[in-house]
């Protein structure tokens, strides 16, 4: 059974910094698009990053993060980091990593199969 793991997140002041990690188990053989969401009070999940392992690895971002988050893997541990710095108040909420094995990997919640619970982000002074 396919398991993700969240961890990491707790309440931080603007323009702190976070690392959120996520423990895969239960794959046979390795996932091929793994990625962050995130959702806040009110609103619908959304994509943040994602992350394709192999000879280029790939990621991409949403707008909204780029050049402040940083989506990478630890293959050795199976774990999937999002490190987030120069954090803002509309970065709060809850924060859930997600994996499938189709061949195209895009932001879209529709596509992803797994999740893990989520782990809640609040950033405030």
């Amino acid at each position: 059974q396919v398991q993700l793991m969240e961890s990491g997140g707790e309440s931080v002041q603007p323009g702190g910094s976070l690392r959120l990690s996520c423990v895969l188990s239960g794959y046979t053989s390795s996932p091929y698009c793994m990625a962050w969401f995130r959702q806040a009070p009110g609103k619908e999940r959304e994509g943040v990053a994602y992350y394709v392992s192999g000879s280029p690895v790939i990621t991409d971002y949403d707008d909204s993060v780029k050049d402040r988050f940083t989506i990478s893997q630890d293959n050795a541990k199976n774990t999937l980091y999002l490190q987030m710095n120069n954090l803002r108040v509309e970065d709060t909420g809850m924060y859930y990593c997600a994996t499938h094995q189709n061949a195209f990997c895009r932001l879209v919640r529709s596509d992803f199969t797994y999740w893990g619970q989520g782990t809640q982000v609040t950033v405030s002074s």
